[in-house]
């Protein structure tokens, strides 16, 4: 079973479904459920997650798209929502990164982004 994303005009995610494999029967499926809903039409990868296969086989389209993510039609990559302002996009794993390295003490922490907006040094807190 393959799975495919449908986006919108903007390349947001707006469904995901599960729909036949490519290639097995000559169809281009992404081509034909686009025409059927009217959208764009993507597969993703269940698999694939932080632009690694889970499986050891080969990454496709950096994460298994959700609604809300957003497909990136240049890097073909399925991006998920930015989840701070500060963060910054790294193409090789299609995630966001803070502009701080989480601390590797073992220890929670949470991302506070007033925090870091107000120092630029440090945002991670131990909660």
């Amino acid at each position: 079973m393959a799975h495919y994303a449908f986006l919108d005009e903007n390349n947001i995610v707006t469904e995901v479904i599960v729909g036949k494999d490519e290639g097995t029967d000559g169809i281009d499926w992404e081509q034909k459920y686009g025409e059927i809903k009217g959208q764009t039409c993507k597969r993703t990868s269940y698999n694939t997650i932080n632009n690694v296969h889970i499986l050891d086989g080969t990454p496709f389209r950096g994460n298994y798209a959700g609604i809300g993510y957003v497909y990136d039609d240049v890097n073909d990559i399925f991006i998920p929502v930015k989840p701070y302002d500060s963060w910054s996009l790294d193409i090789s794993t299609a995630t966001w990164k803070a502009p701080v390295d989480k601390p590797t003490d073992g220890q929670d922490y949470n991302w506070n982004e007033e925090l870091y907006q107000s120092d630029n040094t440090q945002g991670w807190v131990n909660e």
